[in-house]
This record gives structure tokens, C-alpha cells and sequence, in this order.
């Protein structure tokens, strides 16, 4: 795909099945559904400086977060760091920010994240912090200046030991269509943001997830079969990013580690499947497999398109389920 002059992402193609495959069924828990999930969605390919000093860090995507969201993607993973007095994008080491590692002021990705749900009041965002910000209400801050605080789902709200999450239209009726997980325990009380690891198993990332027939926790996640965490992020992507590989990988690879890691968390399929260059792939890629995620969770069959081909059949079927149970409840 890449020899001669190919390299070809198909952006147009990609956004017009963004569009088709939106899900269009609002009726199920938000655990219930699945996200196409970008790594270092801010760690973007000709990025260009924004401290004055080249940047010495690796890339994980193509395109600006939104494009990333125009095209479908639903969850960001974001890097957070204090750094020149402000918060920062960074791609670092050791919680520290640096001239050569950083990418941007957080609060222009954040104004791109209010920018597109305001453009579109049905859809739901999930941000997922990798968070080494240490400044008090640093965080708050920033979502209340870009503006997002208007769509933020509350920690009060969300299941505690596994149950479900409320239905997603609920959520955009009422507005709660931001969701934010930090990997800093004490923000949970402090500032409102929920501990990513009380709600979320997650297996290895990097290399060790792309390991054919194996699915493992990560170190800071419970076990993938523990069912008090309703939310399960599946990470799809090397350590060193590998561009050049990633169309194989995900028309090939990636559904099967999907399957594996359905059977490790307990027969429970991804609601999160994070991934490098998503836009790259031969075929479906990760499009396809979040088709097949979403068919799988709201009706079980491998692509999501069918679903809407049985959704007056499984209403009749449930009718009638519900009318045989109040028969025998009531003979």
C-alpha cells in the first residue's frame, strides 16, 4: 500500500462511513455501545512547534483531534502536564514536560472538543487523562475556561460496581456528554473527575497487546474479568508507533485481539478500542471493527448494520417475552 508513491489513507471514504455507520440507536446504557479510541490523540504528525524548540518525540496520529472527531473517533487519550505555568499536551517521561516533548497549551485541544459538541448536540466524548498535572484545580480550570464544564457528565451519576450506565439519550437530554477518567486517584474527590481505574479494566498496552492470542491486564487496571468495572478499553498499538505497519494490523490483527480479549474480560466485548493512525488501514480497519463491536453489544451479531435490520423483530420478540412472563407470573 505504501510502494511507489500509495501511501493513501482514504480520508473521504473514511468520513462518509463515519457518517453511515453512526449509531443511530440511543436506547442502551453507555456501556452498552463501543468507541473508536485514539492513543496520544494530540501526538500528531507534522505538528509544528509550539515552543520555539524542535520536538524530539514519537507520532501516534495523522490528522487534528478534529478531524479525528469528525471522522468518528468518540474517545480521546490525552497526555496532561503542568508545565510553563500553564497545562500542557506533552509526550514525555517520568511526569515531566519538556521544550523538545511538549505539543501544545491544552486549552486549544479542549476548545477543539467544545467546538465540536456544540456542532453537534447528539454526540458523546469520552477523554481519557494520563494525568501528571499537580496544580490545585489545575484541570477544573481549564475545562471551565475552553468551555466544557456546560457538558460534563458527573462522577455521581456513574456505576460504581459494575452496573450500567445511564442510556445515552438520557445522557444527551440532560447534557452530560463529556466524560473524563484521570489516572490521579485524589482529582476523584478533590475535583470531580472520576479515577479512571474505578470504572475501567483496560489490558496491557503497547507491544504486550498486540501479542496474537493473549489479552492481560495492565498493571494499574483490575483484572479484565473483574465485573465491578462496566467500561472495558481494549489498547491496539505498538510501543514504538509503527505507521508503516498499521493497515495490516488493522484489517487483520485487530479484530482477532478483540475476540481474545471478549473471552479475558469475561465474555464482555470493548467499549473502548484505542489505536495509532487510525485512519490507516486496507479494507474496513478499525471502522469495521467498531461495527463489529457494536453489533455484538446491542445485538449480537457482527456488524452493527444489522442490528437495525432486526430492531422490530427483537421489539416483537420482547413483547412477547414480557407477555409470557407476566402469564406465568400471574397463572
Amino acid at each position: 500500500m505504501f510502494v511507489g508513491g500509495r501511501l493513501r489513507f482514504r480520508v473521504i471514504l473514511l468520513q462518509l462511513l463515519a457518517r453511515v455507520r453512526r449509531q443511530e440507536d440511543t436506547s442502551l446504557p453507555f456501556n452498552k455501545y463501543a468507541f473508536l479510541t485514539t492513543h496520544n490523540s494530540f501526538s500528531i504528525h507534522g505538528e509544528p512547534s509550539h515552543t520555539g524548540v524542535p520536538r524530539i518525540t514519537l507520532y501516534n496520529q495523522d490528522d487534528s483531534v478534529t478531524d479525528q472527531l469528525n471522522n468518528g473517533v468518540r474517545a480521546l487519550m490525552l497526555d496532561v502536564y503542568d508545565f510553563r505555568d500553564d497545562i500542557w499536551l506533552c509526550h514525555s517521561k517520568g511526569g515531566r514536560c519538556f521544550d523538545f516533548t511538549a505539543f501544545e497549551p491544552a486549552i486549544d485541544t479542549m476548545k477543539e472538543i467544545e467546538a465540536f459538541l456544540a456542532s453537534n448536540p447528539s454526540e458523546v466524548v469520552t477523554l481519557i487523562l494520563e494525568d501528571y498535572v499537580r496544580a490545585e484545580r489545575g484541570l477544573s480550570k481549564l475545562f471551565g475556561d475552553a468551555g466544557l464544564t456546560r457538558y460534563w457528565f458527573p462522577v455521581s451519576r456513574m456505576p460504581r460496581r459494575g452496573g450500567d450506565w445511564p442510556r445515552v439519550r438520557d445522557m444527551v437530554a440532560r447534557n452530560h456528554r463529556l466524560l473524563v477518567f484521570t489516572s490521579a486517584r485524589w482529582k476523584q474527590a478533590a475535583e470531580g473527575i472520576a479515577y479512571q481505574w474505578d470504572y475501567m479494566v483496560e489490558n496491557q498496552y503497547g507491544d504486550g497487546g498486540m501479542e496474537a492470542g493473549v489479552c492481560y491486564n495492565r498493571s494499574e487496571s483490575a483484572a479484565l474479568d473483574d465485573t465491578t468495572r462496566s467500561l472495558v478499553l481494549v489498547n491496539y498499538f505498538h510501543t514504538i508507533p509503527l505507521g508503516a505497519t498499521a493497515c495490516l494490523e488493522h484489517s487483520r490483527g485487530l479484530a482477532d485481539m478483540l475476540r481474545t480479549c471478549h473471552d479475558a474480560a469475561g465474555d464482555r466485548w470493548a467499549n473502548f478500542v484505542a489505536v495509532d493512525y487510525y485512519r490507516r488501514s486496507d479494507g474496513g480497519g478499525v471502522f469495521e471493527a467498531t461495527d463489529m463491536l457494536n453489533g455484538m453489544l446491542i445485538c449480537g451479531r457482527d456488524d452493527v448494520r444489522d442490528c437495525r435490520k432486526r430492531t422490530l423483530k427483537d421489539v416483537f420478540h420482547d413483547l412477547l417475552g414480557n407477555l409470557q412472563v407476566m402469564w406465568k407470573w400471574n397463572a
